[in-house]
């Protein structure tokens, strides 16, 4: 029976290390969790396989992009197969050749070889990072250590299912906004470009002095008619200097120091943040992963550096024998809320619970806040270009009041 080393928290700060003997990691952690021990980190005395974005094997940079829901059929496909009683590799072929992605087709056919040439299922995932993130192929290493592969597959596809759907949410909201905002631009370029100077020539012939409103319109048409390459020009120099900057540590720091900051949207993105951050590493201790190695894996998949590099500290306080749930506490990007709740399922051995729990009430707070943000947007945006077109139509038309008075 192989054997797996173990370091674990015992009460409230007495960490221990171990070995246990166990068929499974699952059935290790079980048994630690019958002496009333809190997994931390625990690995196989024999298992070299690392939960980590890096691989052993080589990755494999396939060139094309494999969108997201393609991947969530095909887990939720691949369950039901092997659910059903299909060999792993007869389950690949069948899902290869229904595949509408021709791109993942190649990926499928090439995984399938691997498999049958006696490679485990998650080290050849781990071989195309850029496809399978690391939170899915760790969920599909402990459900083939588990023997639970199609319940680690069902997990993942309904996570992913609930990460497209809020994203779609999110798409949705705004598409009202943007194409108001696109057809507003739109409609003054032609006002500014095509229009003004037709009465521009007028308005100049009329000697004499023309109103502010009416100047400020006339020098904003000539310049957008005469210098309109300056200004693109200096629009590609910004975005060529933004991304090199967002490249940059620096420059990732103090975007995501920018976006917290900013009202309304700060609380939200904080929340969806944490929301997919609860959710994942929930999921990753369900299936039976312990702490630290689940947390290594769920921080990546936040975008935000500031709640990043807060939870890494976290991170390496619990590394150490401290508690999660106090180290977040000291921080202000985490609520209060949450960092009660994580102490609670940590003291309670149920932090999978709690997670959930801040998971859910996270997730209803940014779907109510894409309401009322989406609502908020469309009268803001039919405000502002009203203010701009008006201020176009009340500058062309005062001059013409001035002759009449």
């Amino acid at each position: 029976m192989p054997t797996y080393k173990y370091r674990a928290k015992k009460g409230s700060g007495n960490i221990i290390e171990g070995k246990i003997e166990a068929r499974t990691e699952e059935e290790a952690i079980e048994r630690l969790g019958e002496k009333q021990c809190f997994p931390i980190h625990i690995e196989k005395e024999t298992d070299s396989f690392q939960y980590s974005t890096h691989s052993s094997t080589r990755p494999k940079n396939k060139t094309g992009r494999i969108k997201s829901r393609h991947i969530t059929i095909f887990s939720r496909e691949l369950a039901s197969l092997i659910k059903s009683g299909v060999p792993i590799l007869k389950a690949l072929s069948i899902i290869s050749d229904q595949s509408e992605s021709p791109k993942l087709k190649e990926i499928l056919q090439d995984i399938y070889n691997s498999v049958k040439h006696g490679s485990t299922f998650s080290s050849v995932l781990s071989q195309y990072p850029n496809v399978f993130s690391s939170l899915y192929i760790a969920m599909i290493h402990a459900g083939e250590n588990s023997g639970a592969l199609p319940e680690a597959l069902l997990r993942i596809s309904d996570h992913r299912t609930k990460q497209e759907a809020m994203a779609s949410r999110v798409r949705m909201a705004l598409v009202y906004p943007v194409l108001m905002a696109v057809v507003g631009l739109a409609t003054v370029v032609f006002m500014l470009t095509f229009v003004m100077p037709r009465l521009m020539q007028i308005f100049l012939n009329m000697g004499q002095d023309l109103p502010l409103p009416t100047q400020i319109l006339i020098f904003t048409s000539q310049t957008l008619r005469e210098s309109w390459y300056w200004i693109v020009l200096i629009l590609v120099i910004a975005v060529i200097v933004f991304n090199r900057q967002i490249k940059t540590r620096a420059g990732r720091l103090s975007l995501s120091l920018f976006k917290l900051h900013l009202p309304i949207i700060g609380r939200f993105i904080t929340k969806a943040e944490l929301s997919r951050f609860s959710r994942t590493l929930e999921l990753l201790i369900r299936n039976g992963i312990p702490i630290l190695k689940a947390i290594n894996i769920a921080i990546p998949v936040l975008e935000n550096e500031i709640i990043k590099d807060r939870l890494k500290e976290s991170y390496k306080e619990l590394e150490q024998g401290g508690s999660f749930g106090r180290s977040l506490k000291n921080s202000k990007v985490v609520p209060i809320f949450m960092s009660n709740l994580i102490s609670v399922g940590e003291e309670s051995g149920k932090l999978d619970e709690a997670l959930a729990e801040i998971a859910r009430n996270y997730e209803n707070d940014v779907d109510e806040a894409v309401k009322v943000i989406g609502n908020l947007l469309e009268p803001v945006m039919i405000l502002v270009m009203g203010l701009v077109v008006g201020f176009i139509v009340i500058s062309m038309l005062l001059p013409i009041f001035e002759i009449n008075v």
